[in-house]
């Protein structure tokens, strides 16, 4: 299995489908986040984090680029790319460092770090569907497979 959709009605659902991952998720991990503004990828970014043990709030990184969270030995990156101007600003603040064996990184605007983000093993694209959201769930990587086929 390499891609799943489903409907979200609403916060909760994008938060629920977060918190599936984060029931199933090992690091390494990279996963990337596309859609459109407001689409809810922050959204589902905090149900995945808190699902993965963090309590309290989960802060877009849109001014900050990342995010970190340390649980239970798993390094934790939420990026966001959108306000990057040149993905060689990633070089600046050490981007290679943060993709460890011991890391999940939530990359959220990927495109806008093309060239120096390593690949993804999953590929979320959120978008807008009549009152709600659809996602689209893509497995890219032996990880992503096994990721998806336990969350179906």
């Amino acid at each position: 299995m390499t891609e799943l959709t489903f409907f979200l009605k609403n916060e909760d659902d994008t938060i629920a489908v977060g918190q599936k991952l984060a029931r199933h998720v090992q690091a390494p991990l990279t996963l990337y986040l596309t859609g459109d503004l407001g689409a809810g990828k922050t959204t589902l970014s905090r149900g995945l984090i808190q699902g993965l043990g963090h309590r309290g709030a989960v802060k877009s990184p849109t001014y900050t680029l990342v995010e970190p969270y340390e649980l239970d030995g798993v390094e934790i990156y939420h990026f966001d790319l959108y306000r990057l101007n040149d993905p060689e600003e990633l070089e600046f603040m050490g981007i290679r460092d943060y993709f460890t064996h011991k890391s999940l990184c939530i990359v959220e605007w990927p495109d806008k770090g093309e060239g120096l983000l390593p690949n993804a093993d999953i590929h979320l694209h959120l978008s807008y569907a009549n009152t709600g959201r659809e996602i689209q769930i893509q497995a890219l990587s032996e990880s992503g497979k096994k990721l998806l086929a336990a969350i179906k």
